[in-house]
């Protein structure tokens, strides 16, 4: 498929025509890192974002044929996605008559949700993990979610929407297709935060949510495409009734700074062009064969990486081999290799088209070289259900102060407090901290915590 970039063209024609900038911003393309000239604002021509009628919104229109769905452009990663998804979600509930709705949410849903969640003042109920899944993991079924839409539907209360994060931070997919089922079946949206998975579109099936079912999901595009940091899609499900589309650009410009990156935005335009061509299926089909082939070596030295959905993640536990995930990071550090995460349990790598076999290859020579040593047989500390006191928004907008987590025994939690986004939060907004989650927290290493002034 043939792309056009027509926001990288007008920038870089607007750069070679070299006129005198009396335009913010403040460096005129003076070169102090390099990249200065393509840096621009929204000059005439270069469209506006959230107004988009000429070369963004043709951008736009490609990402959207390269998705399947309408699909709009964020310079602020997903976060400003997440937001604006909670914000159509809550403008469909109210031309339904629905005042405060609520949203069944999976409990790993990064904190970015919680601050949605409080800025509109939304109604939110967990979803938790249904077996003995850990803090970074929140497996939902199917079933579960059918037996929980089945009884707030009993209470008359059923929510607006289910809110999913798939992939998750260690690799883990949820069945999109099936809860997609389920939720419609309730005539409930769902909602994925896709930020891991944009890739996913581009496989020779498809997996994305957007295929699979899903109404509204998002994706962070710099996580897992050549874009840069802070790229990302809002994708709306073109079923959907046309307020979701009508008010899409006022969703993201109501969370979103005026002052959008041009720079941003030609990556996710030139992006295109690479999504559309055969050379990136094929290059990531090859990765993927390559991650396998990865990860049987580590799995034959005893490192026990994770069997996931996600084949782009190369996630190690490694206890079993005597190490913490720390540890094994560190020692990575130790040989110039960075990975994405780390905590006392997990290794979590990521892999794109972008790494070679000889990278991989140098992994696997570096991991297998670290020598086994006695296992680790302390176990994590099991998931708890903190008691919910205050609303998220009335923690969130209480006076807070900052203690040791000592001091916070019986205390209400205000700003979230989690191991890293997207996890399961030990406690959330307006929940009390009770001697499970002082014990959580020493696990994790979290010293203090934001809790509501008495």
């Amino acid at each position: 498929m043939k792309m056009t970039t027509p926001i990288r063209d007008f920038v870089e024609a607007y750069v070679a025509s070299d006129p005198l900038r009396l335009h913010m911003p403040g460096h005129k393309g003076a070169a102090l890192l390099g990249f200065e000239a393509y840096d621009i604002t929204e000059v005439a021509g270069a469209d506006s974002l959230y107004e988009a009628d000429g070369i963004i919104r043709e951008s736009e229109a490609n990402a959207s044929l390269l998705f399947g769905c309408p699909t709009y452009y964020s310079t602020e990663g997903s976060s400003q996605c997440i937001r604006a998804m909670l914000y159509l979600v809550m403008l469909h509930a109210k031309e339904n008559g629905i005042t405060r709705p609520l949203i069944l949410a999976g409990r790993n849903a990064h904190k970015t949700f919680l601050s949605a969640v409080g800025l509109l003042d939304l109604d939110v109920e967990w979803l938790y993990p249904e077996n003995e899944a850990g803090y970074l993991s929140c497996p939902v079924t199917p079933e579960g979610v059918t037996a929980r839409l089945a009884h707030l539907e009993t209470e008359n209360r059923l929510p607006a929407a289910v809110y999913l994060t798939s992939p998750d931070y260690l690799g883990n997919v949820v069945d999109i297709r099936r809860i997609a089922e389920v939720c419609h079946g309730f005539g409930v949206l769902l909602v994925v935060d896709n930020a891991h998975g944009a890739y996913l579109r581009f496989l020779p099936e498809s997996k994305h949510p957007m295929d699979l079912g899903a109404d509204l999901s998002t994706d962070s595009a710099h996580k897992t495409l050549p874009v840069l940091t802070g790229g990302a899609y809002l994708h709306i499900g073109a079923h959907l009734p046309s307020l979701f589309c009508n008010h899409a650009k006022q969703s993201l410009a109501l969370f979103g700074s005026t002052s959008p990156s041009y720079l941003i935005l030609m990556s996710l335009d030139m992006t295109n062009a690479v999504l559309a061509s055969k050379k990136y299926t094929v290059s990531l089909g090859k990765i993927i064969e390559k991650a396998a082939a990865c990860w049987l070596r580590l799995a034959a030295c005893g490192l026990r990486p994770l069997q996931t959905d996600d084949p782009l993640k190369l996630t190690l536990c490694p206890r079993a081999h005597g190490y913490t995930g720390l540890e094994v990071a560190e020692y990575l550090r130790e040989n110039s290799i960075e990975c994405e995460f780390a905590d006392p349990d997990f290794v979590v790598m990521m892999v794109t088209p972008a790494i070679t076999e000889k990278d991989l290859d140098r992994v696997a020579e570096v991991l297998c070289a670290l020598p086994r040593r006695e296992a680790i047989v302390t176990c994590p500390p099991p998931l708890i259900k903190p008691k919910r006191v205050m609303s998220v928004r009335e923690a969130l907008m209480s006076p807070s102060e900052t203690l040791h987590v000592k001091e916070c025994a019986g205390r209400i939690l205000s700003a979230a407090t989690v191991g890293c986004p997207p996890a399961v939060p030990i406690v959330a907004s307006g929940e009390i901290i009770d001697e499970d989650c002082l014990e959580c927290f020493r696990y994790y290493g979290i010293e203090t915590c934001s809790v509501v002034r008495e």
